[in-house]
């Protein structure tokens, strides 16, 4: 008698840029395309520059934002940006939880480094002291 060989699941691809879309990892095909020319996804420990490079099933992601980098697993190839729930079955999170010190409160969500963004007015006063436009 024949012993019957395990079946696997079937192999799927699809363009990176596009899976990335259908997942709601990233907001629009754009973005996600020019996230991997950037260098800032790879696949199965590969940095991938091509927006066109396909992934199959089981293909590890990582995926890097500004806040903290995500690790998926693809499972399935998407056929439509859906809801939440729908995209969430394309892929399995392998991202290690954040440790309870590592969470950013709200207070530090919302504020930003000094000297980024614009001056408060007290800077822009010292700035146009130093420049010599000071009125008086």
């Amino acid at each position: 008698m024949a012993e019957k060989q395990p079946q696997s699941l079937p192999v799927f691809r699809q363009r990176l840029d596009k899976w990335l879309f259908f997942t709601r990892l990233s907001k629009s095909r754009s973005i996600a395309q020019k996230a991997i020319e950037a260098g800032d996804i790879r696949v199965n420990d590969a940095r991938i520059t091509q927006p066109s490079h396909t992934v199959k099933t089981g293909d590890v992601v990582v995926f890097s934002s500004d806040r903290r980098d995500m690790t998926v697993r693809v499972l399935a190839p998407g056929s439509r940006r859906g809801p939440y729930e729908e995209a969430r079955l394309l892929y399995e999170d392998l991202t290690p939880p954040m440790m309870p010190g590592e969470k950013l409160s709200t207070f530090d969500q919302a504020t930003r480094e000094r000297g980024s963004g614009r001056p408060t007015k007290k800077e822009r006063r010292e700035v146009d002291r130093l420049q010599g436009w000071q009125d008086d």
